[in-house]
């Protein structure tokens, strides 16, 4: 098989994926000589779009094909083609120590579904416990606190059947160069995703899709003879000496095991407590604070694509942008949700979180983002190693009160907050946050390097994107769970201090977003494996 990169087509030409493939194979026969009817296989293995020239957008392709005279063409050293490499997920060999126990799974988002996956794929037949409940139910729940106002531990959707990223955009972008990222793509894939995610340059899923992909995959898993359950919150570890013998559920069920694989996610602070109480060790990390902004998804698109942006082909459009202060403070918008609606996150009673969300479709009439400023434990002002989850709850806290209750959110709009006025009324862009806001000035809520950092990158950002500070964009607050703000220390084995105790994940401190977290899963998982051999 060979790879052909840097194949550039014209929008019009990729209209739809018969006419994207026909052009494509006009360009192979253009450039290399290749007849369409020599192509054996086909595939793409990588598509991006070139906005760099307003005036000319364009997408480009990379794809592998096999034909019978490879060789030739390969001994013809043509720039931008050579042999295809292998990106196949290659299993690792299965260790002989005797489990007396099966393997536990505590938590069931992107590192425990994915962990959970690939020992039930190898025959070890693990028990996920999860906090909260399946995919369904926790959706009931959510849509009922967003018309009550009434929180319940079960209603939030930072826990539950798929993690905090069943309700976000579904973004399986990752800066990590790691075979096990086809890995992931593959097994969403085979239970759902849309093909494309495998070679879109920004794949995403949407929450809707999402839903249905993680409840295939726990099928699979159960199919295997893996059990997940619900309802199950870890409240304590039985540890003998420093090994890890059993986990306690719902402060009554003793479970016994070798292992546990711990995948918690970032917001489990009554865990992160109990963890630090029992004496695992954990550190303190830094962790970012901020708003969602919104702003017209139209607006983004002109932006973004120029005199093409009504391409239906293209879909809606993103960005991703970061600013250095000469204070010493980095911002950066993070999980940009396209089209998207701006989500009450709240994982404890009497506090204000703010998450993004997209559908499959992207259609909404927003675009919104996390604007964020890095926070560094000095900020915490305090050596204790759960300092960065009081400063957090705080923020959360105080954001509850300032907004009058109710999971009501601080809301202000971009040219209120850059002249320091609080808002008085909506314009052209409409607040998707649920269940409400209230007018605030975010100068007397933030510490002065949070909104001076913030003032600044959104001058800065509107150098980059036209309209970034328009007037009536809307800022809405607090956003405070971009990344856990702990990391519970392993070695190289990926055990904590804890024997048997296996932590991973965002909520670990050892990934970030949805890729890396199941990526992270799977190196644990492979851990595992090396190390023992399968239950009898």
């Amino acid at each position: 098989m060979i790879r052909i990169t840097e194949i550039k087509i014209e929008l019009k030409d990729a209209l739809t994926k018969d006419k994207e493939q026909a052009s494509i194979e006009q360009y192979l026969l253009d450039k290399y000589r290749i007849l369409k009817q020599d192509i054996r296989t086909f595939s793409i293995y990588k598509k991006a779009i070139d906005a760099r020239k307003k005036d000319h957008v364009i997408f480009v392709y990379s794809v592998d094909i096999t034909v019978p005279y490879e060789k030739k063409l390969i001994d013809k050293k043509y720039p931008n083609l050579s042999v295809a490499p292998d990106i196949s997920y290659h299993e690792v060999e299965m260790g002989d120590e005797p489990l007396k126990h099966r393997p536990i799974v505590i938590g069931f988002g992107p590192s425990g579904i994915f962990s959970a996956l690939l020992l039930a794929r190898r025959g070890y037949k693990p028990i996920v416990l999860e906090r909260g409940l399946d995919v369904d139910q926790r959706t009931a729940l959510w849509e009922d606190f967003k018309k009550t106002g009434k929180f319940h531990e079960h209603a939030t959707i930072l826990f539950g059947e798929g993690g905090a990223g069943t309700f976000s955009d579904g973004k399986l972008t990752t800066l990590i160069n790691d075979l096990r990222s086809r890995y992931v793509l593959e097994a969403l894939v085979k239970h759902g995703a849309d093909e494309s995610i495998l070679y879109i340059n920004k794949p995403h899923v949407g929450t809707d899709i999402l839903k249905g992909i993680i409840k295939n995959i726990r099928k699979e898993i159960t199919q295997l003879g893996g059990e997940v359950r619900f309802n199950q919150k870890v409240t304590a570890f039985e540890i003998d000496g420093k090994e890890l013998k059993a986990v306690i559920v719902n402060d009554k069920d003793r479970i016994p095991t070798d292992l546990a694989l711990l995948g918690i996610g970032h917001s489990a602070r009554d865990l992160f407590t109990t963890l630090y109480e029992q004496g695992i060790q954990i550190a303190q990390k830094a962790f970012s604070i901020g708003v969602r902004i919104e702003h017209p998804q139209k607006l983004i698109n002109e932006s973004q694509f120029g005199k093409f942006s009504t391409m239906p082909n293209l879909g809606a459009a993103d960005y991703k942008l970061s600013y250095k202060s000469p204070n010493g403070r980095g911002a950066y918008t993070f999980c940009m949700c396209p089209g998207g609606y701006v989500m009450c996150s709240a994982s404890e009673p009497n506090g204000v979180v703010t998450n993004g969300m997209s559908e499959s479709k992207r259609d909404g009439e927003n675009a919104n983002a996390a604007l964020l400023v890095n926070v560094m434990p000095e900020d915490f002002k305090s050596d204790h190693p759960l300092a960065g989850m009081y400063f957090q709850r705080e923020f959360e806290q105080n954001a509850f009160k300032l907004a009058g209750g109710g999971y009501k959110a601080p809301l202000q709009l971009v040219k209120d907050f850059l002249n320091n006025e609080v808002s008085t009324q909506i314009g052209s862009v409409k607040p998707t946050y649920e269940p409400g806001y209230t007018f605030v000035n975010f100068k007397a809520f933030f510490p002065e390097f949070i909104h001076q950092t913030l003032h600044e990158a959104i001058l800065d950002f509107d150098r980059k994107i036209k309209g970034f500070a328009m007037d009536d964009a809307i800022m809405t607050g607090v956003e405070s769970r971009s990344s856990s703000p702990i990391r519970i220390n392993r070695d190289e084995t990926g055990q904590s201090n804890i024997l048997g105790l296996y932590p991973m994940g965002e909520g670990a401190g050892h990934a970030g977003g949805i890729m890396s977290s199941a990526i992270d899963g799977l190196k644990q998982a492979e851990l595992v494996i090396k190390k023992y051999a399968k239950n009898q």
